[in-house]
């Protein structure tokens, strides 16, 4: 399965946003890829009120996405943000194309480092996984990293490979943590693990204030822990071939998820 992680620096513009998706995903659709992954808040960049921009699934920023997938054949994974009755927003990634029109809800929400997503933001309750020609995918965002209980569950519903959208929060040591995280998560659930982050503003000479704006460096973690491709700061398109064959044999001499006892 050919995947691309667009490491973009999505701006407060979702209409822009909305070119750099069109973009991206006709050069990885070029690149042979079956999957397209933006980070999360594609939509919108942390940092400005998320409220004014979210909109439904069915809203004209998602439909457009569903049109961009289609014409290209692909299933697009992308960070948007959808009204919620409490006033806040829910931080979703939207997964159309390929036989695909879902949606997950980020979970775990990064009340950490001194921001509180949850004010603004409203908590998803429920994994999802998708279908894509045979395989199984996982969905998972950001904040989710830290916990492997997720992932886990992810492998239990048959996913081979988890599709990580992020916006990292910049810091000591945080882009260490990330690439350490990503690793982990993906030996914890022998799965590959492909991690889209936004692209470090600092590189591209963009003051990312206090919000976490992303530090590039996404990448893709085998079953075993190892970093088949990453990118650096800068934004980018990264195209990796993933051998979800390879899970089954790695599950037989790495059984974690058969040896676990609760």
């Amino acid at each position: 399965m050919r995947v691309a992680l667009a490491q973009i620096l999505a701006t407060d513009d979702p209409k822009a946003n909305l070119e750099l998706v069109r973009d991206h995903t006709a050069l990885a659709a070029q690149q042979g890829a079956a999957v397209v992954v933006f980070p999360e808040a594609t939509m919108c960049r942390f940092g400005v009120s998320l409220k004014p921009v979210a909109e439904p699934l069915d809203g004209p920023w998602a439909t457009e996405v569903r049109s961009i997938a289609e014409q290209h054949g692909v299933l697009v994974v992308a960070g948007m943000f959808t009204p919620t009755d409490d006033g806040r927003v829910t931080n979703t990634l939207l997964a159309v194309g390929r036989g695909v029109d879902t949606s997950y809800d980020k979970i775990h929400l990064y009340d950490a480092f001194g921001f509180a997503e949850s004010d603004t933001v409203a908590p998803g309750s429920s994994p999802v996984v998708v279908e894509v020609d045979g395989e199984t995918i996982g969905l998972a965002v950001c904040y989710d990293i830290r916990f492997p209980e997720l992932f886990r569950a992810l492998a239990d519903r048959g996913a081979s490979t988890v599709l990580l959208p992020a916006s990292w929060g910049a810091g000591p040591g945080k882009v260490e943590q990330w690439e350490l995280l990503v690793r982990a998560r993906a030996i914890d659930s022998t799965t590959f693990v492909a991690a889209c982050d936004q692209a470090d503003p600092l590189a591209s000479g963009v003051d990312p204030g206090k919000a976490p704006r992303g530090v590039g460096h996404s990448l893709v973690a085998s079953p075993f822990g190892v970093v088949v491709e990453s990118l650096e700061a800068d934004p980018g398109l990264l195209v990796v071939d993933v051998d979800t064959a390879s899970v089954a044999r790695t599950r037989e001499v790495l059984p974690v998820l058969a040896n676990r006892r609760m």
